[in-house]
């Protein structure tokens, strides 16, 4: 899913750049067009970036156990959820 969510991300700011460099040529018959179209590719970003890193429904989240009991100990031990060398979790 990191794929789709790392093409529409540049899709969206393809489309920003578009609209900040049409917006320089438009200028020259609507000044007003030229602004909202500025305008709109001001809020592009925030957008993309939310979509970018929003959470897939197959990535691991911060406190999901991953099935993985080694990994899942690792994590654990970073976490601060039991001490290093403590054994395995029950």
């Amino acid at each position: 899913m990191y794929a789709r969510r790392r093409h529409a991300y540049f899709l969206m700011m393809g489309g920003c750049l578009v609209l900040f460099v049409s917006a320089a040529f438009v200028r020259l018959w609507s000044v007003p067009v030229a602004v909202a179209m500025c305008v709109v590719a001001m809020v592009i970003p925030p957008l993309a970036a939310v979509v970018a890193n929003r959470r897939g429904p197959d990535d691991r989240w911060w406190d999901a156990p991953s099935g993985d009991p080694q990994s899942d100990e690792w994590w654990d031990e970073l976490d601060g959820k039991r001490k290093p060398g403590s054994g395995p979790r029950q």
